[in-house]
């Protein structure tokens, strides 16, 4: 499971991101962070492993930035590009 710096911390979901990094979509790879929030610079389905270890994927969304916690943003099921995970 990928570091996650906000484990022992109460972060509100408006909170500002501390950093941010490009996503390769990946099957087995998991992030080098968990991320709370992704921009999608090309819109499509996303699938993603939530933090709970729950496996989604999004109906098509169009390019914009979608608060979520994940651990995994996977190739198969993903669609959309440009893909920016925030931490």
């Amino acid at each position: 499971m990928p570091k996650d710096r906000y484990l022992n911390h109460s972060k509100g979901i408006t909170a500002p991101a501390l950093g941010a990094f490009a996503v390769t979509p990946s099957d087995s790879a998991d992030l080098q962070e968990t991320i709370r929030a992704v921009t999608l610079g090309t819109g499509g389905t996303l699938s993603f492993v939530g933090t709970d270890g729950a496996t989604n994927t999004t109906a098509a969304l169009p390019a914009g930035t979608y608060a979520m916690s994940a651990t995994r943003i996977r190739a198969t099921g993903t669609t959309a590009g440009d893909i920016t995970g925030w931490i």
